[in-house]
């Protein structure tokens, strides 16, 4: 399996576009703080305590086609590791999320970021779960494959599926640091497949 840069030059681009602006309050669990301060998206709910029987969920809604950042504050050592791999801190969890958008969603993107201009690097310890098999396999209950890059950037791609206006889609993974920084960024991108090649 390879995938070229694409995913993580597609959200350099749209980092600059404007975004639809935030209005609900940050959404706090087990001394973390997810915000959709940054626009793009809206939380609308959340639970769970971050363990892989008890995953954090957060509801989101999507209401255009730019980007859609979720930013994560208070993942220090004290959070600790709640899905018991070897990194510093680890967490399971899953997105709900609504396309309040006019256009289908042939595949959901997501990438890592510690700093919002610059691509997660494998030295900075900030994964979907690398190394380790905690929490895999990620699921989708509407897109049947997904694949995750570790280099040059951190990036999962869920595809094979639909998410048509007015539906919602689930994906569940995990994100793990080991050496933690108490904000980071997930970055949402939806739209035409990405010219990856999956090979057996």
């Amino acid at each position: 399996m390879r995938a070229p840069a694409g995913l993580s030059l597609i959200f350099g681009a749209i980092l600059g576009l404007p975004g639809d602006a935030a209005t609900a309050a940050p959404l706090q669990l087990e001394g973390l703080t997810f915000s959709d301060e940054m626009g793009g998206l809206e939380i609308l709910d959340g639970w769970g305590t971050g363990t892989l029987d008890d995953p954090f969920v957060v509801v989101e809604a999507i209401t255009g086609t730019g980007p859609a950042t979720l930013v994560v504050r208070g993942a220090t050592w004290r959070f600790g590791n709640r899905i018991r791999s070897h990194h510093e801190i680890g967490f399971a969890m899953t997105k709900i999320v609504e396309n309040r958008t006019e256009l289908p969603w042939p595949v959901f993107n997501l990438e890592l970021r510690e700093f919002m201009d610059q691509s997660s690097p494998f030295g900075d310890g900030l994964s979907f779960g690398q190394a380790t098999e905690a929490g895999r396999p990620f699921t989708s209950d509407v897109f049947a494959s997904n694949h995750d890059v570790g280099e040059p950037y951190d990036g999962l791609s869920f595809h094979d599926g639909m998410v048509h206006p007015g539906e919602r889609v689930s994906m569940s993974f995990v994100i793990t640091d080991t050496t933690p920084k108490w904000e980071f960024y997930l970055l949402q991108q939806r739209d035409t497949p990405l010219a990856f090649v999956i090979e057996d």
